[in-house]
């Protein structure tokens, strides 16, 4: 029987798929079509965004970790907050654009709470308390993203409905796909604190 594990190569492809069509609505439906490949083609990837996050977390954290709510933005399909649970964390909050992610978010059992959104277009579903994670990649042909979020953090944090904790920067986030890159692109992993009463 022939060999049917995909290849650096297979995941390369899809990554450059998702670049022909850039609205977040196309966004969403590839990351539909792609949730259930997901985990197998990250770790091709070597993507270490979920482990770059809990460390930023666990390291800024002081007090019960089992009663700590955690804002998981961009849940995908739980990897974030499967490594917090190692770490102590039980109180999990979701979101994601992608219904098909959300679905095998929800089958994991560690979510107390999964909102679909779609950051930037949406209201972020901000809950009192707790703290609020994103990642995202701070390669060239992501800049416009990162810009983007910033932008949607820095309106939150003046709204004071977020308190920045830490934005921390990393060389080594996940293999590069791009003919223009080589090694690994950067990352970067956000951590805020959630206000303690909701603001208008």
């Amino acid at each position: 029987m022939g060999d049917n594990k995909r290849t650096f190569t297979d995941v390369k492809n899809v990554i450059l798929s998702a670049h022909e069509d850039s609205g977040p609505r196309d966004k969403v439906s590839f990351y539909n079509k792609w949730a259930e490949q997901y985990e197998e083609d990250v770790a091709l990837l070597d993507y270490r965004a979920p482990g770059l996050a809990t460390e930023c977390i666990a390291s800024h954290f002081q007090g019960d970790k089992g009663s700590a709510k955690v804002l998981d933005v961009a849940c995908g399909t739980g990897l974030v907050s499967l490594k917090l649970k190692d770490r102590g964390f039980q109180c999990f909050s979701g979101v994601d654009g992608s219904d098909a992610m959300l679905e095998l978010s929800r089958r994991t059992g560690l979510y107390q709470d999964l909102w679909q959104c779609l950051l930037g277009l949406e209201p972020l579903p901000v809950q009192p308390g707790g703290y609020i994670c994103m990642t995202t990649r701070a390669n060239v042909d992501n800049l416009q993203y990162k810009a983007d979020l910033e932008l949607l953090l820095e309106e939150m944090t003046r709204d004071r409905r977020l308190s920045r904790v830490s934005v921390t920067e990393v060389q080594d986030w996940e293999r590069a796909v791009q003919d223009h890159e080589t090694g690994y692109i950067p990352g970067v992993v956000y951590l805020y604190r959630k206000a303690l009463a909701k603001h208008n």
